[in-house]
């Protein structure tokens, strides 16, 4: 969490920021009530994940966070005023995850990559963030400290700001969507499925007598080949690894245009 004590809170530029939001950043009044240092937001957000890592956010409950800190309700409210504000924060607590030095052995395909594997790394660890629901543009500290990442990223792309952030838009949806399906993947798994379930191996057989020729005309030769369920050897290697690719490839033939175009 930010540190905002030389910001005033009462600042009219924060009138229309959501509360979890101020809070991420410091800039909010201190309690006014209860003993002095009893609690501390980062206390609450710390409880809050733990409870949420174990149970699930179907779990969670202000009540829950108090009882595991040894306080009451009511004492949680002095910090934390709603629980859209307590899920923005943990949000943004999972989100503090290292962003790696600049190296010249590495260029930025290298470091997209490891960008999204990064993000995905979180839905992993964390099963529920994808959960909590999408309500404005990111506006945490730490938020915003990945998406400055990906713009070091691109400093030296001939792009204009707006080309730059629909590449940082693109590079989140796809790692979100992978890291969904990994943190599924994940899940079944620990409930006792097999991966050959998950990637649908061992249903080959019941799909080919399924699957006809004349309902489903384009599906059924993909189907037949064994490439639906992963039956056969996969050239493409890692689907999510081979899609990523594709977006780098077609970050990489955009510059190239944009570059040509500006000569």
């Amino acid at each position: 969490m930010s540190d905002g004590n030389s910001i005033d809170p009462n600042d009219e530029v924060f009138k229309n920021l959501p509360g979890g939001v101020t809070l991420s950043w410091g800039i909010v009044k201190k309690p006014s009530r209860g003993p002095k240092g009893e609690l501390s937001i980062p206390q609450i957000v710390r409880a809050a994940i733990e409870i949420a890592d174990r149970e699930g956010l179907t779990a969670l409950s202000m009540g829950k966070i108090a009882k595991s800190l040894g306080f009451t309700t009511m004492s949680l409210y002095r910090y934390v005023t709603s629980k859209n504000d307590l899920l923005l924060l943990m949000q943004d607590a999972v989100c503090d995850i290292p962003v790696p030095e600049e190296s010249a052995d590495r260029d930025w395909r290298e470091e997209m990559r490891e960008y999204v594997r990064a993000c995905v790394g979180i839905f992993r660890e964390h099963p529920w963030y994808s959960d909590i629901t999408i309500r404005n543009v990111p506006l945490t500290p730490n938020t915003l400290k990945l998406i400055d990442w990906t713009l070091r990223m691109m400093r030296d792309f001939p792009l204009s700001d707006y080309e730059k952030m629909s590449f940082v838009l693109l590079l989140n949806s796809y790692a979100r969507a992978c890291g969904l399906i990994e943190r599924d993947k994940d899940v079944v798994i620990k409930e006792g499925y097999s991966l050959d379930a998950f990637s649908g191996s061992i249903y080959t057989a019941g799909l080919k007598a399924l699957v006809k020729e004349e309902d489903y005309p384009h599906l059924y030769p993909v189907v037949m080949a064994g490439a639906y369920t992963e039956e056969a050897d996969n050239p493409v290697g890692d689907d999510l690894a081979f899609g990523l690719e594709r977006i780098l490839d077609g970050i990489e033939q955009y510059i190239e245009i944009k570059k040509t175009l500006s000569e």
